[in-house]
């Protein structure tokens, strides 16, 4: 816990100025110290107005050193007032871990748009992983693409603590939001039939619709080629938009079997595989949102 509030407190001194970093320093203090939830909150309610909202912005050494510190943490996104919230967090609300569960969610309840948002990024450095879980569903839950994304995009905590069903709805959830589904970490290793069956479901139920498929989905289907699979993807690659057929091709490259291996025959007929590797997934999610 130290080590995560050390490194926070770096990224934030580094970025501000002396006179903020003292203000930063005397709130974690006290914050520390004082414990409770006057203290937390107004840490938490003067953050953007003393250190600023500007981007974290981490070099490289500093990306490589959280990387080292806790695996998969990608604070790419992240801004000044967020890493020092959540410096507040790890400080206030230390003790054991279904006391820390029990004032996460305290905090998650009253927490405005921008804190609940650096609360739920912060995920992957707070203990107690197993019994905070509830409250990363609810925010997997929330119809507001912000919060949802909090959680779901740049964040090991999903993958490494969800179950099968969980993870499904979270991904499942990012195409009725309209989320980009490359920025979510794991899918590659948490891939399974029933999320493809889902998903498959959702194409044919907006094809009957006359709605776009995104590109995205393709990648939690391509994994396991049945008949139904296998059909939907020939669909698109005989009649689909530029970046369906992309998404398919990109898919099918990691998908094993006969039939996998017939589609990428028939996507590198149409030169669809070099393209779709140029592309990659971020270029086609933007091309078919």
């Amino acid at each position: 816990m130290k080590a995560r509030i050390a490194m926070l407190g770096n990224w934030v001194r580094r970025r501000v100025t002396p006179a903020c970093a003292q203000w930063f320093d005397g709130a974690l203090r006290e914050v520390a110290h004082e414990g409770g939830e006057p203290a937390l909150a107004r840490a938490l309610g003067w953050a953007p107005r003393k250190l600023g909202k500007a981007d974290l912005g981490l070099s490289d050494s500093e990306a490589e050193q959280a990387a080292a510190l806790r695996p998969g943490l990608d604070a790419a996104l992240w801004s000044v007032d967020q890493a020092a919230r959540i410096a507040f967090i790890l400080a206030g609300l230390g003790g054991e871990p279904e006391a820390f569960a029990g004032r996460l969610d305290s905090l998650a309840d009253t927490a405005e748009l921008n804190e609940a948002i650096a609360l739920y990024r912060g995920f992957p450095l707070y203990p107690a992983a197993a019994a905070i879980e509830a409250r990363a569903r609810a925010a997997v839950r929330s119809a507001m693409r912000p919060l949802f994304e909090a959680i779901a995009h740049r964040n090991p905590y999903p993958a490494e603590q969800f179950d099968e069903a969980a993870w499904n709805q979270m991904v499942v959830k990012t195409f009725f939001l309209d989320s980009p589904l490359w920025p979510v970490q794991g899918i590659e290793r948490r891939a399974n039939p029933a999320l493809a069956a889902i998903l498959l479901d959702l194409a044919h139920e907006r094809w009957a619709a006359g709605r776009a498929v995104s590109a995205e989905l393709w990648r939690c289907v391509a994994p396991y080629p049945g008949p139904a699979a296998c059909a939907a993807m020939e669909r698109v690659l005989a009649g689909g938009s530029e970046p369906e057929r992309l998404g398919v091709a990109l898919a099918l490259a990691r998908a094993e079997g006969s039939d996998a291996a017939l589609l990428r025959a028939a996507c590198a007929r149409q030169g669809l595989d070099q393209r779709a590797a140029r592309a990659g997934w971020a270029a086609l999610a933007a091309a078919s949102g």
